[in-house]
């Protein structure tokens, strides 16, 4: 476990944003009607109401895809200490809470936008430590 004392920091944050991102993920695929339609209630009043299933499924997919990234990040990590893959899926994963922040910010969900700004802190941190 060298690298996890190596990397404390970079580990840590990468299982907190894997933990968040794919069960996110799955639980937008186990449950898609009850998203959506929770999403499409939640945008009712907003220029994104008659996108919703389509900007889901893109969330879905990126989600997923940071997911994996990470996952794989750490598995270099811990193998070779790369840390490419790791930092592309931590990007990406920033990428996607712009994304919701959007989207929170149009459907007037400003506590919903505010708690966004934690998520991307943790990542803003984990793209600065990685890049070091």
């Amino acid at each position: 476990m060298n690298f996890l004392s190596k990397y404390p920091a970079e580990v840590l944050i990468l299982f907190f944003l894997i933990i968040t991102f794919v069960q996110s993920g799955i639980d937008k695929l186990l449950d898609w009607k009850g998203n959506v339609a929770f999403i499409t209630d939640h945008f009712k009043n907003s220029p994104l109401k008659n996108n919703v299933p389509f900007l889901l499924a893109i969330i879905l997919i990126i989600e997923m895809v940071a997911g994996a990234l990470m996952i794989i990040g750490v598995y270099q990590l811990y193998t070779s200490e790369a840390k490419e893959v790791a930092l592309f899926g931590i990007e990406l994963s920033a990428i996607t809470l712009l994304f919701l922040l959007i989207g929170q910010r149009l459907a007037k969900d400003y506590a919903g936008a505010m708690s966004l700004a934690v998520y991307f802190i943790i990542s803003t941190f984990g793209v600065f430590l990685l890049n070091n």
